[in-house]
């Protein structure tokens, strides 16, 4: 998304405002709204570790009811109105597909950290829609708290089955295999809302998304970004029919992703979307 630089300067100075002063709720009590990462990316990209640190944050338009919870594993930005998340970003390293935490005994929770009403396990029951990990459960093997929390449903959107057990997951191993080749991607996904009314589940009213979106970027060599939007409802199609570019998908959903970046570099590879230039 193309911003002038005076309106960059002012994001960003708002983010680092944000980041030093701003204080969140997390599972282990209150914490930084960032963790601090380790700069995995390519140094031939040029780009500065204290970007890097700033590339899960999403500018969102003020309007947007949300609250802001930093996990071990990723950030996730909770819309309490619609009982979704706006969005979830993480860095996805090689090291972070390592480990041996299982998802096995862990059950999908209420997230505490958030006020009530809090959506539940029964909001879904008989709902005829999965309960669909946004960051997924296999990019937190490495941790067993960070494994917890991705069961939390501040983390969980009403998914189709045929989606969340096809595509959708073809483009989360998809991701894993490029964290490896690329030496870590950073992703940021979430739903995407249509229509003025939205389809309700469950005694908590949340909210069934028309579709959703994932955007990756990638440092390392030459830096590359590209998106995916996928319809909330069955399909079997090639990963090439969901491909966007991010700025389209910022179009969609008034986000701007990873705005921490040069100027030159975000409006260039948030313009283009090459699926090629990833294998």
């Amino acid at each position: 998304m193309k911003h002038t630089r005076i309106l960059k300067g002012l994001i960003l100075i708002l983010t680092t405002l944000a980041l030093t002063s701003c204080q969140l709720r997390g599972s282990k009590g209150t914490m930084p709204i960032l963790q601090d990462v380790k700069a995995e990316a390519d140094s031939a990209t040029a780009v500065d570790a204290s970007v890097l640190d700033s590339l899960t944050v999403v500018v969102t338009p003020d309007s947007l009811s949300a609250v802001l919870l930093q996990r071990v594993g990723y950030v996730v930005s909770y819309n309490p109105e619609m009982r979704i998340p706006n969005w979830v970003a993480w860095h996805l390293t090689p090291q972070r597909l390592e480990g041996s935490a299982s998802r096995k005994g862990h059950p999908f929770q209420a997230d505490e950290d958030i006020p009530a009403p809090r959506v539940d396990t029964y909001d879904y029951m008989r709902s005829g829609y999965d309960r669909g990990h946004m960051c997924p459960a296999a990019d937190n093997r490495w941790d067993a708290e960070a494994m917890r929390e991705s069961f939390l449903f501040t983390n969980i959107c009403p998914q189709n089955h045929n989606l969340n057990a096809g595509d959708w997951n073809e483009m989360e191993m998809q991701c894993r295999a490029w964290a490896k080749t690329w030496d870590g991607i950073y992703i940021v996904c979430g739903p995407l809302l249509y229509r003025r009314q939205h389809k309700r589940i469950g005694e908590h009213k949340v909210v069934v998304p028309e579709a959703f979106f994932k955007v990756v970027l990638c440092l390392k060599g030459t830096p590359k970004a590209i998106g995916f939007i996928y319809k909330n409802e069955k399909g079997n199609r090639p990963k090439g029919d969901y491909v966007n570019t991010i700025d389209e998908v910022e179009r969609l959903t008034g986000f701007d992703f990873f705005s921490a970046l040069p100027d030159s570099l975000e409006n260039k590879i948030e313009a283009t979307a090459n699926l090629e230039d990833w294998y």
